[in-house]
This record gives C-alpha cells, sequence and structure tokens, in this order.
C-alpha cells in the first residue's frame, strides 16, 4: 500500500508539473478572429488585416466603442492597413505603405486617423505624431445590425472604390481613389514604341476612358488582324463603333462576333453582342 501510496503521489506531482505544457497545447476558437482581406485595385492592391469582435448582446457603439475615444478599429492588435501605390482616402493623400487604421467614432461622424504606429498594441502605443492624416467620414444608419465587426470593399472600380467599416447599425463608407492615368497612358505609349504592341488593351482603355475612338478604333482592327479569331476582339470594335456613332458598322461587327463565339462555344458573347445589337 505504501508503494502504492507513493506511485500515485509522484503520478500527481507529474501530472500538475505537466499541466501548464497541457494548457499551452490546447487549441481554442478567437474570440474576435481575424481576417486579412485584400482587394486588387488600381494598379496594385489594398489589404488590410483586423480583428472581428462580435456584438454577443451587447450595446456597442457609444458604449463598448465609446464616442469620441480613439478606437483600434476592431479588437486586439491595431488594424492594419497596406497601400500599393499612392491613394486617397475621401480626399486626403495617403502615400505608398503600411499602416494602421484608428478611428474616432462619433454619432454624427466619424474621424479617421491613419497612423505609423505598426508596432503599437491596439491603442497603446500611439502617438499623434505618428499621424500620417486626418480626416472626417459619414456615420450611416443599416436598417438590420451587423453581428461581426466587417470591413469589406464595394463598388471597386478602375480608380475609385468603396472601403465600408460596419458593426451593428452604423456604417462608415470611406472613398478610395488612385490617379493611374497619367501611369497607364505613359505605359501605353512606351508599349506602342516596341515590337510586341498591346492593342487589343489600349484601344480597350481609350474606349473605357472616352479617349480618341478614332485611334481606337485602328487599334481593335490591328487586334482582330493578330487574332482573327478572337471574338472579344471583335465585341469591343463593335462597341466602339457604337459609341462613334456607326451603327451599321457596329451591328455587323457584333455579328461577325457572334458567329465566332457561336464557333467557340461560347454562350456569353452571344448574349452580349445581342443586347449590343438591340440597342442600336
Amino acid at each position: 500500500m505504501k508503494k502504492l501510496s507513493a506511485l500515485l503521489s509522484t503520478a500527481a506531482i507529474c501530472m500538475l508539473a505537466a499541466a501548464p505544457a497541457f494548457a499551452q497545447g490546447i487549441k481554442m476558437p478567437a474570440p474576435s478572429p481575424t481576417q486579412t482581406i485584400k482587394q486588387d485595385f488600381a494598379l496594385s492592391a489594398v489589404e488590410v488585416t483586423y480583428s472581428r469582435p462580435a456584438m454577443k448582446d451587447r450595446t456597442i457603439m457609444g458604449d463598448l466603442v465609446p464616442y469620441g475615444k480613439l478606437w483600434r478599429t476592431g479588437a486586439n492588435a491595431a488594424t492594419r492597413i497596406k497601400f500599393g501605390e499612392d491613394v486617397k482616402l475621401n480626399g486626403t493623400a495617403i502615400p505608398q505603405g503600411e499602416y494602421v487604421l484608428y478611428t474616432i467614432p462619433n454619432q454624427g461622424g466619424w474621424e479617421i486617423v491613419i497612423n505609423k504606429g505598426l508596432k503599437n498594441w491596439g491603442v497603446d502605443g500611439y502617438k499623434q505624431e505618428e499621424d500620417v492624416a486626418r480626416f472626417k467620414a459619414e456615420a450611416q444608419e443599416l436598417p438590420f445590425p451587423i453581428q461581426s465587426f466587417m470591413i469589406l470593399f464595394e463598388d471597386v472600380r478602375p480608380s475609385a472604390m468603396t472601403m465600408m467599416l460596419m458593426w451593428d447599425k452604423t456604417l462608415v463608407p470611406i472613398e478610395i481613389t488612385a490617379d493611374i492615368d497619367g501611369k497607364v497612358m505613359a505605359q501605353i505609349d512606351e508599349a506602342m514604341k516596341t515590337d510586341k504592341k498591346p492593342y487589343f488593351q489600349a484601344a480597350a482603355y481609350y474606349f473605357e476612358t472616352n479617349r480618341d475612338l478614332k485611334t481606337a478604333l485602328g487599334w481593335a482592327d490591328a487586334a482582330t488582324k493578330e487574332n482573327p479569331k478572337a471574338f472579344w476582339i471583335y465585341h469591343l470594335k463593335a462597341k466602339i463603333q457604337a459609341k462613334a456613332g456607326d451603327k451599321a458598322g457596329a451591328k455587323a461587327t457584333a455579328e461577325q462576333s457572334i458567329s465566332l463565339a457561336k464557333e467557340a462555344k461560347n454562350a456569353d458573347y452571344v448574349a452580349l453582342n445581342e443586347k449590343l445589337i438591340a440597342t442600336l
């Protein structure tokens, strides 16, 4: 019995000693899980890493998230935002780089703070002198509650999109814009000096940005000669002709695109051309 008691005592001591190791090895769901969202935008991308606290029947705005105080814009570590090129947020210039996204919520509107404190934990370590920019953003009321804090990108266009901060019934939209036109035009000008000219891409950009349609049409023609089976190029040419007012030419080109698309068994472009013809 004495030997058994000694063995049990030794086993108990070993289990107690090992308890921290067992505890450290337990993997549990994070109460405010981290999300990284990356959106291709303009000529690069915008990336946000943040934690997503949940409502859990709590009062959020004005209570859990106090009004008039600096907020980490999420939970745990400060929210990070990375821009692949120079942009503007609600018209305020932000240089290319990675920053911390702080906010100061208020009932009428929020103050957005872009800060250099990448080593900060939440608002700990925040220094106002490290602010890159501060600007106002409108706060809107949602018709339904968002249970977990959410950041997403909406209405993504070539040089503008909206970043949305949402929690409970509050929505804060922030317009992100980038001046890419000069960069794209410079690339087109340089590329047109090479042996391999990007006729299709250049024609598409001229069409989308309402530039010289005669030049765009010439490039579209050159692209079809290089790739005579490319139904998508004929569709672009038809759209250029339609915008230029050549309805008969646009119809003929669209019908040619339909024929090639049917040959390639691409129903999407058949439908696109049929819709284009219906507008002529």
